[in-house]
C-alpha cells in the first residue's frame, strides 16, 4: 500500500477553513489542534480533574468481555487505569456491517493519534471508540450499499423498527442477518477470501444479540491488536456511572441551552449557518420509555418548572427528574448538545477526532463546556482517506483523467466530452432540420386549418406532438447505439466514478469495508492501520 497526498476542500466551508487553520475559527475553540504545545497546556488541565478512572476500567472490561480481544487491549485497560493517562476518542452510530468507511476511517484515526501523542507527550495514551448506542435514528444504521452495474444501490437489512428504540436495543434475527450478509457477499463475487469473510460474519452473528454487539464485535476483530477500548453510550450500566452528571446536566440545562445560543448567535453574525437544531426551552436530554422503545425528546417550561415531552406525553418536575437521574438514570440519556459534556466529564480526553460535520458541531460547544468549569479538547479532524484500487487506477492512466479533479467533480464532463468526440454530428444536423422542417410545415397546416377546419386543429396539434415525439425516440436509439459501440470506454469511467465518485460524493459515505474484505482479505484492515499517517489536513490516497 502507497499513500498519496492531496488537497482537497472539505464538505462544509466552516470545516475547510478549520483545516486551513482559519485564525478567525479558532476563537470557537478552546485549543488549536495545530499547536503542539496546547497538547502539554491540555495534560496540564486534565491533571487537575479527577475521573472515575477504576469504575470506569472495570465497566469497559465487562462491556468488551464478549468481543474479540489480546494482550493490546489489556494493556489499555491497565493504562488507562493510571493517574496520568489520557485519552483519544471520537465516535460513530453502530452501522450495520461497520456502516460506510468513514467510520473505519475515524477508527484508524483514534489508533493513529493516540500513538502519535504517547510517543510526543511520553504519558499512557489510549484509543477509545465512543458507540453512539442511545442514538435512535434507525435507518441510518440498518443499511449498506453494493455496487451492481457500476451503480451503489442501496440493500436494507429487513427487518422494520416503527418505534424510536435506542439502536443498542435493537435486536438482530441472526438467520434473516445471515441470509442477508449473504446475498451482499454474493455481490462482490467469490474470492479466495469469501468463505472466511462468511465464516468470520457468522462467528460474529452468533456472539451477537442486537446492532451494537454486533458493531462491536466486528470493530475489535478488526482492531484487537491496535489495543482499542469500546464503550456503549446507550449501556444501561454505563448510566449508572453518569448519574452524578446528569444531575448536573439537569441543574444547569436552562444555563446549558442559553450558552449554546448565544455561541451560535456569534457564529451567526460571523457568516457561519448553526449546524444545531435547538429551541429556547430545550432541556437538552431524552427520556427513554423502555416499556414502549419512545425517546422522547424533553423541553423545560421555566415558567411551570416542568420537563415534558413535546406532545405533552409525558411530565416531570425538577425533582422527580432529579430522583430518576439518582435512582433509575438508565431512563435518561443524552442529546447532541450534552453527549459531548457527558464524555469529557467520563474520560480525560487528550483529543478529540471529528469528521467534517462534527467539528462545526463542536464550535457551538465552547460557552456550555465553560458553564462545568472545563474546556474542550483540542477537536482533532479525523483522516479522510480514498482507497484507489489497482484497476481504478489503471482506468484513470488510461482514460487520461486526474485523480485530484475525479475526487472533487467525479468524471461527468469528461464522459460526456468523450462521448461528443465520437458523436456523428450528422445524426444531429438531419434530426434538427427534420424537426424544423416539420415545425413549419405543421405551421403552414395549422394556418390552413383555421380558415377552413377549425375543428381539426386539436387532433392536428396531437398528431405534430407525435411525430416529435417519434423522431426524439429515434435520436435516442441512436444515442444508444452510440453508448453501446463505445461500451468498453464509457464502462471505464463509470466505473471510476463509482469507485472514488459515487452518487456525486465521497467513496466514505457509501462504500463499505466489506467489499474490500472480501477482495483483499481480513488482515486487509490491519494493513491500512499500520500506514504511516499524518494529521496534515491532506486527503490521503491509498493504492492498494
Amino acid at each position: 500500500m502507497e499513500i498519496v497526498n492531496l488537497t482537497l476542500p472539505a464538505i462544509n466551508k466552516f470545516a475547510n477553513n478549520y483545516y486551513n487553520g482559519n485564525e478567525e475559527i479558532q476563537q470557537y475553540f478552546h485549543y488549536n489542534y495545530q499547536n503542539a504545545s496546547h497538547y502539554q497546556e491540555r495534560l496540564a488541565e486534565l491533571s487537575n480533574r479527577s475521573y472515575m478512572r477504576d469504575e470506569l476500567v472495570e465497566h469497559i472490561a465487562a462491556f468488551m468481555k464478549p468481543f474479540p480481544s489480546s494482550v493490546k487491549v489489556e494493556e489499555s485497560l491497565e493504562k488507562l487505569s493510571k493517574k496520568d493517562a489520557v485519552v483519544v476518542i471520537g465516535g460513530q452510530q453502530a452501522g450495520i456491517l461497520t456502516g460506510p468507511l468513514y467510520s473505519i476511517h475515524k477508527v484508524i484515526s483514534i489508533i493513529a493519534f493516540a500513538k502519535e501523542k504517547e510517543q510526543e507527550l511520553g504519558v499512557p495514551v489510549v484509543p477509545v471508540f465512543w458507540i453512539a448506542g442511545e442514538d435512535h435514528d434507525y435507518a441510518e444504521v440498518n443499511h449498506v450499499f453494493v455496487k451492481k452495474q457500476n451503480q451503489l444501490e442501496k440493500m436494507v437489512y429487513p427487518y422494520k423498527v416503527l418505534d424510536k428504540r435506542m439502536v443498542t436495543d435493537c435486536k438482530l434475527d441472526k438467520e434473516l442477518c445471515k441470509s442477508w450478509i449473504e446475498d451482499i457477499v454474493e455481490t462482490f463475487g467469490e474470492t479466495d477470501f469469501t468463505n472466511e469473510l462468511l465464516a468470520f460474519t457468522d462467528h460474529a452473528l452468533v456472539h451477537s444479540e442486537n446492532f451494537v454487539d454486533f458493531f462491536a464485535y466486528l470493530v475489535m476483530e478488526m482492531f484487537k491488536e491496535h489495543g482499542l477500548l469500546l464503550v456503549d453510550s446507550g449501556n444501561r450500566q454505563l448510566r449508572k456511572l453518569e448519574k452524578e452528571i446528569l444531575i448536573e446536566q439537569i441543574n444547569k440545562s436552562v444555563e446549558i441551552t442559553t450558552a449554546v445560543e448565544a455561541q451560535q448567535a456569534r457564529l451567526t453574525a460571523k457568516g457561519y449557518s448553526n449546524t444545531i437544531e435547538i429551541s429556547s426551552q430545550a432541556a437538552n436530554l431524552f427520556y427513554y420509555d423502555e416499556e414502549h422503545y419512545e425517546r422522547i425528546l424533553l423541553e423545560f417550561n421555566p415558567e411551570t418548572s416542568i420537563f415534558s415531552g413535546k406532545d405533552g406525553s409525558i411530565a416531570f418536575t425538577k425533582d422527580e427528574l432529579l430522583l430518576m437521574a439518582r435512582e433509575n438514570p438508565e431512563k435518561l440519556s443524552n442529546n447532541v448538545v450534552t453527549r459531548p459534556l457527558m464524555q469529557e466529564t467520563l474520560f480525560p480526553t487528550l483529543a478529540f477526532i471529528a469528521g467534517p460535520g462534527e467539528i462545526a458541531y463542536w464550535s457551538e460547544y465552547k460557552t456550555a463546556f465553560e458553564l462545568f468549569e472545563m474546556k474542550m479538547p483540542p477537536i482533532v479532524p479525523r483522516i479522510n482517506i480514498t482507497l484507489l484500487e489497482r484497476d481504478i487506477d489503471s482506468d484513470l492512466a488510461e482514460l487520461d483523467l486526474d485523480l485530484q479533479n475525479v475526487l472533487e467533480n467525479g468524471v461527468g464532463p469528461e464522459k460526456e466530452a468523450f462521448l461528443d468526440s465520437v458523436k456523428d454530428k450528422r445524426f444531429d444536423s438531419l434530426f434538427a432540420e427534420t424537426k424544423q422542417q416539420l415545425l413549419a410545415n405543421y405551421q403552414l397546416i395549422k394556418e390552413q386549418t383555421e380558415l377552413e377546419y377549425k375543428g381539426l386543429l386539436r387532433v392536428l396539434e396531437k398528431n405534430e406532438s407525435i411525430l416529435l415525439t417519434q423522431i426524439g425516440f429515434m435520436e435516442g436509439k441512436f444515442e444508444d447505439a452510440l453508448r453501446l459501440k463505445h461500451e468498453v470506454v464509457l464502462n471505464k469511467y463509470e466505473r471510476v466514478e463509482c469507485s472514488l465518485r459515487p452518487s456525486g460524493g465521497p467513496q466514505e459515505r457509501t462504500w463499505n469495508i466489506y467489499y474490500f474484505l472480501n477482495k483483499y482479505g481480513l488482515g486487509f484492515v490491519d494493513q491500512l492501520t499500520n500506514l504511516p499517517y499524518q494529521f496534515d489536513g491532506k486527503h490521503k490516497v491509498v493504492k492498494i
